[in-house]
Parts: structure tokens; C-alpha cells; sequence
């Protein structure tokens, strides 16, 4: 009957990433990354390694759809993927489909992979195919640390560059300029593109949205608000005074100057005037 729990019990374990991913013995973690090998045992076998180049045509199709989704510049999805994984040759991105080192997080219910990285025995991600990862990568940045992210331009790669190693992304120093490297090694931000103010406002109301939402704060805007019977408007959890300037149709500087304000620092609860 024990040996019968003992069992039942390993088996839940190797299904799906441990809830004490940071106590988790090497044999553990054997054992588990053995059933991901063997479950992704097909793929693992016809795997054919790529070169930068050919990993950058393979995926660029799928960064670009990120970036229209979401605003991630698709050279920064494409620098971090080849930067990440290995241009798809590492370990994770061969056993796991995960091309962005991404690790398991408290709300992360899907299978674990353990590999020594800042800790010993690391967990990260399991994915069924390369194109989750993508995906699960514009979704782990909807996160309130990136939100400031998401207000730049979609085509801002250097800007997004810095600030994922503000935001706690990466521990690497040089993370930035290193990802700044691939891009212009490959000309990578010809796959980026602009938008007009317009779409940058929708882009920016949809994300930021979702962005509160996950945060348990959900943000309600639209491009173009009516005026306040009062003219004042209240700053909500991520709001810019550019977004507030184009909601309101003024520009910053109109803003600023009906609030006497001397920079653009803002803070939720204050309240802005925003009618001539």
C-alpha cells in the first residue's frame, strides 16, 4: 500500500511543476526532466539545429504578430529568442519549447524543467510547441513592473531594451546592449513598425487594461473621452499624461499648463484639469 502512495505520488509530481520548486532535490529533478524527455521525445528526435538566420525566418512571422497584438517590438521578441535560447539550439528550447528562459511563477500550473541558473535546480517552463512560448512571452510581460513598457512606441527597440532590465528581467548588466547587438547584427528592427497616434492609444488602453486586470485593477479608456461636467479628470493606475492629453484631445503641454506642472510626474487619486 505504501509503495502503491509512493507511486500515485511521483506520478502527480512529474505531471506538473511542484509548488516547492526551490526546495526540490537533484533526484527530483532528474527524474521529472527524464518524463519531459520522454514525453517531447518525438520533437527532441527530429530536431534540426538552427542558424541565427534560419531561426530569425522561422520565427519573425510570429514576433511580428506579438507586436501588433500586444506592442512588443517583434526585434526585441527575435534578439531575446535568439539571445535566450540559444537561436533554438539550447537545452530549453529543445526539451522544453522554451525559447525565452522563462521560469515557473506561483501562478504558472503548467510542467516544469529544473536546470542550475541563479539557484540550483531552477524550474522553468514547459511548452508543448515553440509558438506557446511566443505567446506566453507577450503574456508574462503583462505584468505591473513592464507596464511602463507598453507606452512606448512599438517601434522604440532600445527603449524596450533598457527597460526590461529596469523592469527586473534579466540580472545581466549588459542585458541591454547585448540584446541592442543582435538587433543590429541582423537588422532585426526592420520586422518593427509604427503606429499613428491613434493606434498607439487603443494598443495602449487594450494592454494597460489587460495589464490591471491581471492585477486585480481593471482600467477602463477610450481614445476620445467627454469632458467632465467638473473639467477634472482623476489619474487611474496606469495612466500617462500623454494618454490623459489624448483622451481629452490637448496635448501635454496643454495639460501641463492648466495644472501649472513643471514635469510630467503624475500620481493615482490626484486630480488633473483637463478643459480649457
Amino acid at each position: 500500500m505504501r509503495k502503491t502512495a509512493y507511486l500515485l505520488i511521483s506520478v502527480a509530481f512529474l505531471g506538473s511543476c511542484s509548488a516547492h520548486r526551490n526546495t526540490i532535490s537533484n533526484h527530483q529533478a532528474y527524474r521529472n526532466n527524464q518524463s519531459v524527455q520522454k514525453a517531447n521525445s518525438a520533437s527532441i528526435a527530429g530536431y534540426t539545429p538552427y542558424t541565427s538566420l534560419q531561426y530569425i525566418d522561422r520565427f519573425k512571422g510570429i514576433a511580428i504578430q506579438e507586436m501588433n497584438l500586444y506592442g512588443i517590438p517583434a526585434s526585441i521578441t527575435l534578439a531575446q529568442g535568439l539571445f535566450e535560447s540559444g537561436s533554438g539550439n539550447g537545452e530549453l528550447a529543445r526539451v522544453a519549447n522554451n525559447h525565452f528562459g522563462i521560469k515557473c511563477t506561483s501562478d504558472w500550473t503548467g510542467k516544469g524543467y529544473y536546470k542550475d541558473d541563479d539557484n540550483k535546480n531552477d524550474c522553468f517552463r514547459v511548452y508543448d510547441t515553440p509558438e506557446e512560448s511566443f505567446r506566453d512571452h507577450s503574456k508574462f510581460l503583462q505584468r505591473k513592473n513592464y507596464a511602463p513598457l507598453f507606452e512606448l512606441d512599438k517601434d522604440d527597440y532600445q527603449g524596450w531594451a533598457y527597460g526590461l532590465k529596469k523592469a527586473g528581467y534579466a540580472t545581466n548588466p549588459n542585458y541591454p546592449q547585448l540584446l541592442i547587438n543582435v538587433i543590429q547584427k541582423y537588422h532585426l528592427d526592420q520586422y518593427d513598425r509604427p503606429e499613428g497616434d491613434v493606434q498607439k492609444i487603443k494598443r495602449e488602453d487594450r494592454v494597460l487594461t489587460q495589464i490591471n486586470q491581471n492585477i486585480g485593477t481593471a482600467a477602463k479608456d477610450s481614445v476620445i473621452q467627454s469632458t467632465p461636467t467638473d473639467k477634472l479628470y482623476t489619474v487611474q493606475q496606469g495612466d500617462t499624461l500623454y494618454n490623459i492629453s489624448k483622451r481629452f484631445g490637448l496635448t501635454v503641454d496643454d495639460l501641463k499648463a492648466l495644472n501649472n506642472m513643471a514635469d510630467n510626474n503624475i500620481k493615482i487619486g490626484q486630480k488633473l484639469v483637463v478643459s480649457k
